[in-house]
């Protein structure tokens, strides 16, 4: 198992024990197993950002927004503020968001966590259908193209 599997596998657990930090507009009906994510249980919220914070005080780390619902205020778990950033998806106070995810239950609360971040026509996935976050994967800035030491 590699290195990267093995830190996704390691962040998907460590985000099921966030703590309480949002509550869902629309929450699930009886979850067959609330810490896991599944796809049969998403949800749609749309609205303003009211905050972007990509470096958070407290668990869980990464990107999140604070939205402005009809329901109410929803603190919203984006994922790595780097792969929003490599896929030039910019959020800003003010912006109308559509975000497709669920939440999640989290030590003694829950979590909403995108999965995928609407912003006008551009659309991003920020976690897999698994709800495993995305992440990004800077790319090698060799001046040599040529392998040091080995066969092309």
């Amino acid at each position: 198992m590699g290195t990267r599997t093995k830190f996704l596998l390691w962040l998907l657990v460590a985000t099921s024990f966030w703590p309480n930090l949002a509550k869902s507009q629309q929450p699930p009906t009886a979850p067959a197993n609330p810490m896991s994510y599944d796809a049969r249980r998403e949800t749609s919220l749309v609205g303003t950002v009211q905050a972007y914070t990509n470096a958070p005080q407290a668990p869980p780390f990464g990107a999140h927004i604070t939205l402005q619902t009809s329901t109410g205020v929803v603190d919203v778990h984006l994922g790595d503020p780097k792969f929003l950033a490599a896929n030039h998806f910019a959020i800003q106070a003010g912006d109308t968001l559509r975000i497709v995810g669920e939440t999640v239950s989290y030590g003694t609360g829950t979590q909403f966590v995108a999965r995928i971040v609407q912003k006008g026509t551009q659309a991003l996935m920020v976690r897999s259908v698994r709800g495993i976050p995305l992440s990004y994967a800077a790319p090698r800035n060799n001046p040599n193209p040529k392998r040091q030491g080995g066969v092309l």
